[in-house]
């Protein structure tokens, strides 16, 4: 939707909003997790307070007890390689699809929905993919956020490797690289698949005899 607003309203607000978008890919995930430990248990303990005063049970901690701390600071991690890759696949949309849109009196909202998703499709799934294998290598953010007796790829082969067995930790490290190696694998059939410039008429090889 950010990318969209862009789009369609070319003003300051939105291009701030996506800049800030952008912000997030330049933090260390080691600074990111820090900076976002104090906000995430300040409000978990919010929570808490206000649900002990209404029930007069403890309700334990929400974001960072569970995923929706690593979730956060996954959004803010790698939204912009959404909105890189979204803009990119935009940036490919005809903009005389949209004006003709609007003049049959499209809304800005029906625009987005029937004519703007359905073309950046693939821009989508690509975005998508790129997210799943960055949010598999991250390890710093995930160490740090992660909920109690959760491992994932990363930071399980670094378990292994920080103990020194190598060995059982190959394995993680093995299906980091081929999931690392899907969106290559995509990129180039997306490439080999676009569409080649026709080629104008050859020259006659011969001249006829006079």
């Amino acid at each position: 939707m950010l990318v969209s607003a862009a789009r369609l309203s070319k003003n300051s607000l939105t291009r701030g909003a996506l800049f800030l978008a952008g912000l997030g890919y330049a933090l260390p995930g080691t600074v990111l997790a820090l900076g976002l430990m104090t906000p995430l248990v300040g409000f978990d303990n919010l929570i808490g307070t206000v649900w002990r005063h209404l029930t007069g049970e403890r309700l334990g901690l929400l974001l960072m007890g569970a995923a929706g701390g690593i979730i956060i600071a996954y959004v803010i991690r790698f939204l912009s390689i959404a909105t890189g890759s979204l803009s990119a696949g935009l940036d490919r949309v005809s903009p005389s699809l949209e004006d003709a849109a609007r003049t049959l009196g499209t809304s800005r909202r029906e625009m987005v929905w029937r004519i703007q998703i359905p073309l950046m499709r693939p821009a989508l799934a690509s975005a998508a993919l790129l997210i799943f294998v960055d949010c598999i290598k991250e390890l710093p953010a995930t160490l740090l956020l992660r909920p109690l007796n959760t491992e994932t790829l990363s930071t399980l082969v670094y378990t292994y490797a920080s103990r020194g067995r190598f060995e059982e930790g190959s394995l993680g490290a093995l299906v980091i690289v081929l999931v690392g190696l899907v969106p290559v694998i995509q990129l180039v059939r997306s490439a080999e698949a676009r569409p080649t410039v026709a080629e104008g008429p050859s020259s006659p090889s011969g001249s006829t005899g006079s």
